[in-house]
């Protein structure tokens, strides 16, 4: 017997997984040279970061894309931008994942027809398209369309794909983004998996697919998962993951195949864990999470990108990122962790964890499927209440200082950092005039085509939607058309109309408090005593584009314990409906959450709005991922204060908004 055989190592060292980070920012042009950068440092797949305005498709000089144009990601309006970001890499040869869901159609028709162009077969392209719309009703909040016709738009994509791009993973189901809104690993298996059985069930039932080749739909079907600092149990997870998944293919769907049965996966660590406060405590955070979703050779991710230290400080820089991708090669170069099996078979321990956790999954999805399925799970708002109620047990924990945060709730005494002595040059800045670019580019496309045909390609594409047809053909001649990113997205608007999520406020339970809880209570109502008023009422406001609605919606659910009346409609709204409401609804303070970047943007627009509308007087607070720099702008233009992730004793929160409220009313 060999020495390897003898020490337990494999016979021959395992593959690295694919090594990508998420990039994308200020224009195609950039965001291109950024690309080429990284993957001479040895990165060997692509991930793509869309900004906002592309993801809920809205061109850049739409009112709501304000301040939001290339911000969170490359803004991408028309073929032109597609074949500016991929100049120069051949498409052919690479791997890449783009992070959009509800057009992602009509990514996916540009990126095909840019690969067509450099003379790439289609049935070599490689990649994913994100795609998975459920988790942007619960989480994200990039929706468009209703679900039942985004759903429709996902199996279109996947009965296109099955046939023309062999190789591409036409959707991958998240439950990344249910553990950043509160998911607990059942809660976060559980919803994840009703997801992809109503993905699967869809396609099904379309009739596009023949049911001898649902096991080559199942063999395409991708996850993307998160993985947190407590690594055991993320580890368990995957391995449940990768059970239930099994299960259900084969039970469910008849695939009898077990390599089309396997469990695929690419995962992004959790960039919402990481901290403000002594920012250089990320760097082990990330490295104990990639250990999460590696370390178990049976359950390994196919896929891995990292967030960068700063993330929650702002966009990181290239050397940020470089420092991210050089943590995932030191362990899959520098480690033996690919030479060996799986270390964890056997394990009574990591057994005993799967099982709890595959038990508890199975009972969620069961539950969704007694409602009728995850878009009924998702229109009645019980999703949605779930996770905003784990999530504020969460926020208990660590506010009870149970849950420990180093940093943030135990361990703050620190010595001044170093990374963050440069202030703002510690991250990426957007340059202002990235936007006005934009907005003449796609004014410049616009004039330059025949909008004969354009009129043609929309009204094949509003015709088409109309029916059961398959809507890729008629999104292609959209792209030939050369019609733009909201074109398209308003056109299907027309046929399919918008939804509005329910927010999960209604039935969720609030958390914690206690003793300090009511000392807030108490103040809240002497404070409406004095005012005269039967109840003090916050409206709390999502401004812009950004969907990320967790903190708002835990700002509203304390607040609401401490007996504010609380008015929250939800998720992309404009200046003048914030201001609207504020009036109309006769409020007490006006609380706006930004974590795009947009805030210098968004917020000034809403004060401009108050002052027309003859309400100067009423405070406003502000929320989100704000370097220190905007913030003295922020209330220099008469912000009442100013909110970070730092501040994360929501109670504490609570009782300065009431502060804010007395001194707005001259009260002592």
């Amino acid at each position: 017997m060999d020495e390897k055989a003898l020490s337990g190592r494999l016979p021959e060292r395992d593959r690295p997984w694919v090594m990508r980070t998420y990039a994308g920012h200020s224009s195609a042009a950039a965001t291109n040279a950024l690309f080429r950068r990284n993957l001479t440092k040895g990165q060997t797949g692509l991930s793509v970061a869309f900004d906002l305005p592309t993801q809920t498709g809205y061109d850049p000089d739409h009112e709501l894309a304000t301040g939001e144009v290339g911000r969170v990601g490359v803004p991408v309006a028309h073929l032109g931008d597609m074949r500016a970001l991929f100049d120069g890499i051949p498409l052919a040869d690479m791997n890449t994942s783009m992070t959009i869901n509800a057009p992602a159609m009509w990514l996916l028709a540009l990126y095909g027809t840019v690969g067509t162009e450099q003379g790439a077969e289609l049935a070599r392209c490689a990649g994913t398209t994100q795609n998975d719309i459920i988790k942007e009703y619960l989480s994200r909040g990039t929706h468009i369309f209703p679900p039942a016709a985004s759903l429709r738009l996902t199996a279109d994509v996947i009965a296109y794909t099955l046939r023309e791009m062999p190789r591409w993973n036409p959707v991958n189901i998240c439950s990344y983004h249910l553990q950043e809104a509160g998911a607990t690993p059942v809660q976060e298996v559980g919803f994840a998996l009703s997801t992809a059985v109503a993905v699967l069930d869809t396609v099904r039932d379309s009739g596009q697919v023949p049911a001898e080749r649902m096991g080559d739909v199942v063999q395409r079907i991708s996850f993307f998962v998160n993985s947190g600092v407590r690594f055991v149990e993320e580890i368990a997870k995957m391995r449940a993951f990768g059970a239930l998944w099994d299960e259900i293919t084969r039970e469910r769907y008849g695939v009898a195949d077990p390599k089309q049965r396997r469990f695929r996966y690419g995962v992004q660590v959790n960039s919402l864990g990481l901290t403000e406060a002594q920012p250089e405590n990320n760097i082990q955070r990330i490295v104990l999470e990639m250990l999460g979703v590696t370390l178990s050779r049976d359950a390994r991710a196919r896929a891995v990108q990292l967030p960068a230290w700063n993330e929650a400080l702002g966009l990181p820089r290239p050397w940020d990122q470089q420092w991210s991708l050089r943590m995932q090669q030191v362990l899959a170069y520098e480690s033996d962790l690919l030479e060996y099996p799986d270390i964890f078979e056997g394990s009574h321990v990591m057994t005993a964890l799967v099982d709890g956790i595959v038990a508890g999954a199975r009972g969620e999805l069961e539950k969704v499927l007694e409602l009728g399925g995850v878009v009924a799970a998702v229109e009645t708002g019980y999703l949605k209440s779930a996770l905003v109620a784990s999530l504020a047990e969460r926020r208990r924990r660590i506010e009870a200082g149970s849950d420990v945060v180093v940093g943030v709730n135990r361990f703050t005494e620190t010595e001044p950092s170093p990374l963050t002595a440069a202030g703002a040059e510690a991250v990426e800045q957007v340059d202002p005039a990235v936007e006005a670019a934009a907005t003449a580019s796609v004014r410049r496309w616009r004039a330059g085509r025949d909008d004969a045909a354009v009129d043609a390609a929309l009204a094949r594409l509003r015709a088409d939607a109309a029916t059961t047809t398959n809507l890729m053909p008629a999104t292609l001649g959209c792209v030939r058309a050369r019609v733009t990113t909201g074109e398209w997205a308003g056109a299907l608007r027309q046929v399919f109309g918008e939804y509005r999520a329910p927010t999960g406020l209604a039935a969720a339970a609030g958390a914690g408090g206690g003793s300090a809880l009511a000392a807030v209570r108490r103040r809240v109502a002497g404070t409406a005593r004095e005012l005269g008023s039967g109840r003090l009422r916050l409206l709390v406001g999502k401004p812009g584009l950004d969907g990320h609605s967790n903190g708002a919606e835990q700002i509203a659910v304390r607040a609401r314990d401490a007996g504010f009346e609380v008015v929250y409609q939800g998720i992309r709204l404009t200046a003048g409906q914030i201001v609207a409401a504020a009036v109309e609804e006769d409020v007490d303070l006006v609380g706006l959450s930004v974590l795009s970047g947009s805030h210098l943007a968004a917020v000034p627009a809403v004060l401009d709005g108050l002052r027309a509308a003859g309400r100067p007087d009423l405070p406003v607070v502000v929320g989100g991922i704000i370097p220190a720099g905007d913030a003295e702008k922020l209330r220099a233009a008469g912000v009442a204060r100013v909110f970070t992730p730092k501040d994360f004793a929501l109670t504490g929160i609570i009782d300065e908004l009431v502060t804010v409220v007395r001194e707005a009313n001259g009260l002592t």
